[in-house]
C-alpha cells in the first residue's frame, strides 16, 4: 500500500514542476535532476520529509540547517541538497549566512495545505457543509470554491472517496436554519469575544424599533434555528442576547472588558430562550425525578426546579395548544398548577388523542 505522505509529496513534486514549466518552459527538466524521477524515493522523501521540511519553513521565521537536521533526522549535507532542489524547483527558499544564520521562505510566499489525513479532510468536507446547512455561508460559491480547493490538494484515492462523500452525504440540515448569519459579522464577534473588545452596534428588535447599543460580546452561538450573540448591553445593564439577522451594523471600539471567568455560552443561551415572558406561561408539576426530567424536557423548552419529590416545569408560548400538546408528548405524569385556561386546552388535546385512538 502507498504510503499517504508519499502520494502527496508525489503530487505536491508534480505540481511543483507544472508551476516551474509554466513560469520557466519546458527546460525545468534539468532543474529538477537533484530530486531525480518523480516517485516516492525522491529526494529521500521517506515519511513525507519534505513536507515537514516546507511546512516548517513556513511556520518559522527562520531555521538554522542544524536545526532542520535535527528535526528531519538527516545530515547538514541532506539539507542542503534539499535546499538546493527546492529553490531550483521555483520554492523561494533563501539561506542566511553567518552564525546566526539560516533557511526561510522569502516573506509573502505561502504553499497550500500539504496533506490531509483521512480523518481531517472528512471532517473539512462535513464542516463546510454543515456551515451552508446552518446558514452561515448561504452563498454557495464560497463553499464550493473551498471545496474545490481542497480537492486540489488531496491525492488521487483520498480525492476519490471525499467526492463520494460530497455526493451521497445528507446531514439532514436544511430546515434548521431559520435565520441567515453573515460570516464576516461572525467573525467580528468572535474575534471582539476572545479579544475582550466592545462593540458598538445598531440593533433591530422584534417590534421592528432600532436602537444603538454598546456591547460586551461573550460569544455567539447557534439555537433553535437561529444564529445569537450573548452579550452585557449597557443600554440595559443586563446579559442579553440578540439574533444575528437584526444585527444592522458592528463596530470594534477601542474600550476592553474582562469576560467572565467560566461562562457557559450554551447554557446561559438555552436558560435566556427558556425564559422569554411569552402572552402564555404555564407550571405543570411532573411527577418525576429531576433526572428523568431532564432527560425528557430539552433545556430551551422550559425551566425545571424539584420539589417535594416532583420536579416543576415552567414553560411559555404564545399557543396555549402547543403547550398542551407538548405536554402530552412528554410521557410523564403531570398536575396543573396555573393557568386554569391550559387545564381546558389539555381537555381538547386528550378529546383529540381519544379521537384518534377510537378510529
Amino acid at each position: 500500500m502507498v504510503d499517504p505522505a508519499d502520494e502527496v509529496a508525489v503530487a505536491l513534486a508534480s505540481e511543483l514542476q507544472a508551476q516551474f514549466r509554466m513560469n520557466h518552459g519546458p527546460s525545468v527538466e534539468r532543474h529538477v535532476d537533484s530530486f531525480g524521477p518523480i516517485s516516492s524515493e525522491a529526494v529521500d522523501l521517506s515519511k513525507g520529509r519534505l513536507l515537514t521540511l516546507l511546512e516548517l519553513l513556513q511556520v518559522h521565521r527562520s531555521l538554522s540547517g542544524a536545526e532542520i537536521a535535527r528535526r528531519l533526522e538527516i545530515s547538514p549535507r541532506t539539507v542542503r541538497r534539499y535546499m538546493t532542489g527546492l529553490q531550483e524547483m521555483g520554492i523561494p527558499v533563501e539561506a542566511e549566512r553567518g552564525r546566526a544564520g539560516g533557511y526561510h521562505m522569502r516573506a509573502g510566499f505561502r504553499l497550500p495545505p500539504l496533506m490531509f489525513t483521512n480523518d481531517e479532510a472528512l471532517v473539512l468536507v462535513l464542516g463546510l457543509l454543515a456551515a451552508q446547512r446552518l446558514g452561515l455561508t448561504p452563498q454557495g460559491p464560497a463553499v464550493q470554491g473551498a471545496l474545490a480547493k481542497l480537492d486540489r490538494v488531496l491525492p488521487a484515492s483520498l480525492r476519490d472517496r471525499l467526492r463520494a462523500a460530497q455526493e451521497t452525504l445528507d446531514l439532514g440540515l436544511a430546515p434548521v436554519a431559520q435565520g441567515r448569519a453573515d460570516s464576516e459579522t461572525v467573525l467580528t464577534l468572535s474575534s471582539a469575544a476572545r479579544d475582550g473588545t466592545r462593540l458598538s452596534v445598531r440593533y433591530r428588535s422584534a417590534r421592528g424599533e432600532e436602537t444603538e447599543r454598546l456591547v460586551d460580546p461573550y460569544g455567539v452561538a447557534f439555537q433553535s434555528g437561529q444564529w445569537y450573540l450573548v452579550a452585557w448591553d449597557h443600554l440595559r445593564a443586563d446579559l442579553r442576547t440578540f439574533r444575528l439577522d437584526r444585527l444592522l451594523t458592528v463596530e470594534t471600539t477601542r474600550v476592553t472588558f474582562e469576560r467572565p471567568v467560566a461562562f457557559d455560552l450554551m447554557a446561559h443561551m438555552q436558560r435566556s430562550l427558556a425564559t422569554v415572558p411569552y402572552p402564555w406561561m404555564a407550571t405543570v408539576r411532573l411527577r418525576a425525578s429531576l433526572e428523568e426530567a431532564r432527560r425528557r424536557v430539552h433545556p430551551t423548552v422550559g425551566t425545571l426546579q424539584g420539589e417535594d419529590g416532583a420536579v416543576l416545569l415552567r414553560m411559555g408560548s404564545d399557543d396555549l395548544e402547543w403547550i398542551a400538546r407538548r405536554l402530552a408528548g412528554l410521557g410523564m405524569d403531570f398536575s396543573i398548577v396555573g393557568p386554569e385556561e391550559l387545564r381546558q386546552a389539555v381537555r381538547r388535546e386528550a378529546a383529540r388523542l381519544a379521537g384518534c385512538a377510537a378510529g
